[in-house]
């Protein structure tokens, strides 16, 4: 098959969630060609009002997110009595199913908050599953380097170049993968990947070489094919997912995400009656 193509540019908008955190997002649920993914959101600031209200408890069904810290610390709590803590390059992995009530708040005395979290759709068979989670510490988060670039591998598996490495968290739905991944200015880094699969690329420092050339802090999505080149035109910082196409009805309300309107009253209505 041929090498990939941008086929997609999405700007990402800033706004705020929870106590007031200051956010840039990507929504994606009206996305068929970035199925399975639904949403990312970059926290940065190094203003602590932007972000030290945190996201205190609130529900979710039917879908999973992984949060990944490039610095600062973050505490989920849930109510089936999961607790965890990360740091700076750690990361916490949960799907929700049929239904949980979290918070993710950061330490009091940061000062710094950056990361990413992202929301990945569960097939239909998997959203009335009991729920999970699980936090990954930094030092579990393989670290690769080539001629020009660098990556953290978080979760799934990725051949990069020569390199080949699995990430601690193997079992996101939709066989979903992550890799935060640095390459040089006028440096190439080049993926095998599943034709199958979707490919996405959140751009969060610097520009790739790409026709049209797109704005820092910008989603690209790229069409089929088995290779991936990404070539830097300056420093260049992006958050790599990979995974495969779900191809369900998504019905989407707040913190939500089911395949028909019923199954979203019945969420709500789980919720209120304590039946999470």
């Amino acid at each position: 098959m041929p090498e990939r193509q941008l086929q997609t540019i999405i700007p990402s908008h800033p706004t705020a969630d929870g106590d007031g955190v200051r956010i840039r997002r990507v929504a994606m649920f009206d996305q068929p060609a970035t199925d399975p993914f639904l949403m990312i959101d970059e926290l940065s600031s190094d203003n602590p009002e932007d972000f030290i209200g945190g996201f205190p408890p609130h529900p979710h069904r039917g879908m999973e997110t992984l949060t990944y810290l490039r610095h600062g610390s973050l505490e989920h709590q849930d109510h089936t009595g999961n607790r965890g803590m990360i740091h700076s390059g750690g990361a916490q992995w949960m799907s929700a199913g049929r239904g949980i009530i979290h918070s993710e708040m950061p330490a009091r005395e940061m000062q710094k908050l950056h990361g990413f979290q992202l929301w990945v759709n569960l097939p239909a068979r998997e959203k009335m599953l009991a729920p999970k989670y699980r936090d990954v510490p930094a030092e579990q988060i393989p670290r690769i380097q080539g001629n020009g670039w660098q990556a953290h591998v978080v979760a799934g598996h990725w051949q990069i170049g020569h390199e080949s490495v699995n990430g601690p968290l193997n079992d996101l739905a939709a066989d979903a993968a992550y890799m935060d991944l640095e390459i040089d200015a006028g440096q190439t880094a080049t993926l095998t990947v599943p034709a199958e699969q979707r490919i996405i690329a959140l751009v969060y420092q610097g520009q790739l070489k790409t026709q049209p050339l797109a704005a820092e802090k910008s989603l690209l999505v790229f069409t089929d094919g088995e290779t991936l080149k990404l070539s830097a035109v300056t420093d260049t910082k992006l958050i790599l997912l990979r995974g495969q196409p779900i191809g369900e009805k998504i019905v989407h309300y707040g913190p939500f995400v089911m395949n028909s309107p019923e199954e979203i009253r019945q969420a709500i209505t789980d919720y209120q009656s304590g039946n999470f």
